[in-house]
């Protein structure tokens, strides 16, 4: 599982003209599932972007995660983050998981973050969506359940 994670001052979802979803102060996670991903990487990455110190604190520092903060997250489906562009130039998605298994795991990994106290809104699996961050440092981190360097 692949995650872009934005520190946010305010992000929304529209779909058709509607928006699906947005919060205020909090994380825009772009989420990717592979096809070698199972239920512990969503609870184990969701656990981590739970607890995340890249909030300031009264001195400034990064140092407060968002449970800390009262932040919400707004969690959009990004099957493309596993598209592979070293060979020609379209990229293969073959590494992305398979749209059932994408689904169950992005909904067990919104479960996940929710149980870590953490007000969620989401996209919608599969929609075309207009994404709107105003990004907040601007702060973006890259996470990999694997471990794996991105």
């Amino acid at each position: 599982m692949r995650a872009v994670v934005q520190r946010a001052a305010r992000a929304s979802v529209e779909i058709d003209g509607e928006i699906v979803g947005e919060i205020g102060r909090g994380f825009l996670v772009l989420l990717g599932v592979s096809v070698n991903d199972a239920e512990e990487d969503a609870a184990r990455l969701a656990g981590k972007i739970a607890r995340l110190r890249v909030f300031e604190d009264e001195a400034g520092r990064m140092n407060r995660s968002l449970g800390e903060t009262g932040g919400g997250a707004l969690v959009v489906s990004q099957f493309t983050l596993y598209g592979d562009c070293r060979k020609g130039r379209r990229p293969s998605f073959t590494e992305a998981a398979p749209p059932g298994k994408g689904e169950a795991l992005y909904d067990r990994f919104v479960s996940a973050l929710r149980a870590h106290g953490v007000a969620v809104r989401t996209g919608r699996f599969g929609a075309r969506m207009l994404v709107r961050l105003e990004n907040d440092g601007p702060v973006t981190l890259i996470l990999d359940s694997s471990g794996r360097r991105v």
